[in-house]
């Protein structure tokens, strides 16, 4: 009877746990038990990265159903290619937003944290428009270097100079949940992304087939859909970061340049987003290599097992970063082993849920790929791409959790070097090998990929172990 009782009991309070993690309830992460504080992050946290990665599938999904749909496929999976440049920026300057405003909220100084979140925003304006000038300008010149063939780069253009275009909203959108994730809320960042989700779900259909007297805008069509969806995400942002109801009280001054912050933030951030484009353009690199050893079919199929892999990648990055939440928080408070007992149990659920992922693609794999494409050819190199990668899915899942342990204890050039080792010295060379110089193909390119992802997660926790990163200072 008793044993009956307490597993109501234990249900009762998960959910409770589930719905005070939606609903962003403020609280001190670094004083309630280690599972908990996870729970409370990681679940807001992932899903705020399955929106993201739904922006990438919706686009899929509809110009996957479009006349000439290899050409629009091809476009779409190339300028997410060159646009993760974008997001490395994006995503350095999040870290740092996030282990800065972390340690200061770990310190009980909020103002501190807010300001040092506002710095990040007046760099990320500055650079992206440099950015979006140059995206407008040479969007048909990025196609072509990616290895598009020349109809591909001509339907692709309009959508490539919307995408470079609107850069900043992207940009934006990241650093302004890695500041609302440092400060513990990732419920806020949560619902940015499922407002942008929402719009771009009901605007792709419209824009891209035409409803009524709005015109069909074909594959230009997904890129406003997805520009004005992430419009809206930024602007609840902006609303939630001003309405002062949130532990960030934001002051105009704030925004007035403090160039001691800001060099204090770039030295965090450079590093970070060299990390990320270290990786960016290894994927380019893979990217292009697929598309002239597969061709357009190839580079399709490659395409496509990439969106469907990001969607579950992005919910365990997710996940990875409630340990970096954690770790500067508690760095902050002086709770050093706390901070690496939270890096270990978010390791644990990881495990858990890629290795469920890694079963469903080694089985369904071609069942998901059918979704967004009829392309028979196309259909059958993402399913043997898929299972391939999802061989080492736990692998990446570990290799995600230390990297965040280190970005959010502001130890940013250890994952930088891990990443030239492992991407430039290692994965491009092998794939480059297996692919042209043994003839394997695209086959060759899925291989490199899991392969130098092992040697990543073995990197990670040897120099995690070795605990450099517990004296870094923010």
């Amino acid at each position: 009877m008793s044993q009956s009782l307490k597993t109501p009991g234990k249900l009762s309070s998960f959910f409770s746990l589930l719905v005070q993690s939606i609903k962003g309830n403020e609280v001190d992460l670094t004083s309630i038990s280690i599972k908990r504080a996870i729970i409370l992050l990681a679940i807001p946290m992932m899903l705020e990265m399955a929106m993201e990665s739904v922006f990438a599938l919706v686009d899929l999904y509809f110009v996957g159903h479009l006349e000439n749909s290899s050409y629009a496929i091809q476009t779409v999976g190339l300028t997410e290619s060159v646009l993760t440049i974008i997001y490395s920026l994006a995503i350095g300057l999040s870290m740092a937003a996030t282990a800065v405003v972390a340690r200061r909220i770990g310190e009980k100084n909020p103002d501190a944290a807010a300001k040092a979140g506002m710095q990040t925003i007046v760099i990320a304006v500055v650079i992206n428009i440099i950015i979006s000038i140059l995206g407008l300008i040479y969007a048909g010149d990025i196609l072509r270097v990616m290895g598009a063939s020349s109809e591909t780069a001509h339907h692709g253009t309009p959508f490539v100079r919307i995408m470079m275009g609107g850069s900043i909203i992207i940009v934006l959108l990241f650093l302004i949940n890695g500041i609302f994730r440092g400060a513990g809320n990732a419920a806020i960042a949560m619902r940015s992304l499922w407002i942008a989700n929402i719009a771009n779900i009901l605007l792709c259909p419209l824009l891209i087939n035409g409803f009524g007297p709005i015109p069909a805008f074909g594959l230009t069509g997904a890129a406003i859909a997805t520009t004005i969806g992430r419009g809206l995400g930024v602007i609840y942002q902006a609303y939630q970061l001003f309405n002062g109801k949130n532990a960030l009280k934001i002051r105009v001054s704030h925004f007035i340049p403090d160039f001691s912050q800001i060099r204090a933030i770039v030295k965090i951030a450079a590093p970070a987003i060299f990390q990320f484009v270290i990786a960016s353009c290894s994927w380019v690199f893979l990217a292009e290599l697929v598309a002239t050893t597969g061709g357009d079919e190839g580079s399709a199929g490659y395409q496509t097992a990439l969106r469907l892999m990001m969607f579950f990648m992005l919910p365990a990055w997710g996940l990875s970063n409630a340990a970096a939440t954690l770790v500067g928080q508690n760095l902050g408070a002086g709770h050093i082993e706390r901070a690496e007992q939270s890096v270990f149990q978010t390791l644990k659920y990881i495990i858990i849920f890629m290795a469920t992922v890694s079963v469903v693609f080694l089985t369904c794999g071609h069942l998901f790929a059918s979704f967004f494409t009829s392309d028979l050819a196309v259909i059958a190199i993402a399913g043997k791409a898929l299972k391939i990668l999802s061989i080492g899915f736990v692998i990446y899942g570990a290799a995600m959790v230390f990297s965040s342990a280190f970005n959010g204890a502001g130890d940013t050039w250890t994952p930088t070097k891990i990443n030239i080792f492992a991407f430039w010295l290692f994965q491009i060379p092998l794939a480059y090998f297996l692919a042209k110089y043994l003839e394997f193909g695209p086959t060759g390119v899925f291989i490199a990929i899991p392969t130098a992802e092992a040697g990543i997660a073995l990197a990670a926790f040897i120099l995690f172990k070795k605990g450099k990163w517990k004296k870094t200072m923010v």
